[in-house]
């Protein structure tokens, strides 16, 4: 009988997706400070894909045997898609307290940042 139960357990299909979702999670997280752009594009790739992975086993949750993997992934991407969020809206302050004028000009950058500062 518990020969019967391994060879079941073996037979479970892998969710196609969910190994993708994992990875897309993690590299959403760390290219989160390539201007917060990246990231997001990788998080809602990846969200799409958890999408149709969770149609699956949904209908038929004993036929697969990965679903850890496609749920850590949606954590994952989820905070990469907060962190993505929130170094966009950095970089948007950034570049408006600076000025885009002032940024492919190295002079006008230190003094615009000597008056941020106060100096």
């Amino acid at each position: 009988m518990e020969q019967t139960n391994f060879n079941q357990f073996d037979q479970n299909q892998k969710l196609p997706n969910a190994t993708a979702v994992l990875v897309l999670g993690i590299l959403s997280i760390i290219t989160c400070l390539c201007y917060g752009i990246v990231g997001l594009i990788l998080g809602i790739i990846a969200l799409f894909l958890y999408k149709s992975d969770m149609k699956l086993y949904q209908a038929n949750p004993s036929a697969y045997s990965n679903y850890s993997n496609l749920n850590t992934g949606r954590i994952l991407v989820i905070i990469g898609i907060v962190l993505n969020i929130l170094t966009l809206i950095w970089f948007m302050y950034v570049i408006n307290m600076i000025g885009w004028e002032n940024l492919g000009d190295m002079q006008k950058l230190q003094e615009r940042a000597r008056e941020l500062q106060g100096r």
